[in-house]
């Protein structure tokens, strides 16, 4: 593979290591908004924003570490014939699989796009009680899928690669 492949699958593979890296301590922040409204609800008023700061906040621990998962190899596979491929085989499969996998990121992407645009532009809110501005989650969910589409094209050069049998 030539410099400008391999300087790129290097570059998003740090990038995509060092936000999956920092996102993997949201957990204790998911972990600790929980404990709070199971206290609150308990020996206080409850609180009304205690279960919606914790669904974002698992929206971007997703979205924001799943390019890392991909990197690592961690995304589920079905494994009833892959298990037993060569690892060229497998390169061969993933090489061709990943298009698919680009274009609904593609796809995602534009159509989050056009969300997050929305809720800037009109102010969207949320409809619950406590009624929170949308766009942030919604910028976080564009990033997180734009940051996945940056790993799958690094993961296809990678693929390649491992066809021709040098590694990146």
């Amino acid at each position: 593979m030539n410099t400008p492949i391999r300087n790129y699958v290097r570059f998003v593979d740090k990038l995509n290591k060092k936000i999956g890296r920092a996102t993997m301590y949201l957990i204790f922040v998911i972990m600790a908004v929980l404990l709070y409204s199971s206290i609150s609800k308990t020996f206080f008023n409850p609180s009304i924003w205690t279960i919606e700061i914790a669904q974002f906040l698992m929206m971007a621990y997703f979205l924001l570490g799943g390019p890392y998962s991909m990197q690592m190899g961690d995304h589920v596979r079905m494994d009833l014939l892959y298990g037993s491929w060569s690892n060229k085989t497998r390169a061969w499969v993933d090489a061709f699989t990943i298009f698919f996998l680009i274009a609904y990121l593609i796809l995602l992407l534009y159509g989050g796009y056009s969300s997050t645009s929305y809720a800037i532009g009109y102010g969207e809110r949320s409809y619950s009680a406590w009624r929170p501005y949308m766009w942030p989650i919604k910028v976080i969910m564009c990033i997180g899928i734009f940051l996945m589409l940056l790993q799958a094209i690094a993961t296809f050069f990678k693929d390649l690669a491992k066809i021709k049998g040098e590694t990146l």
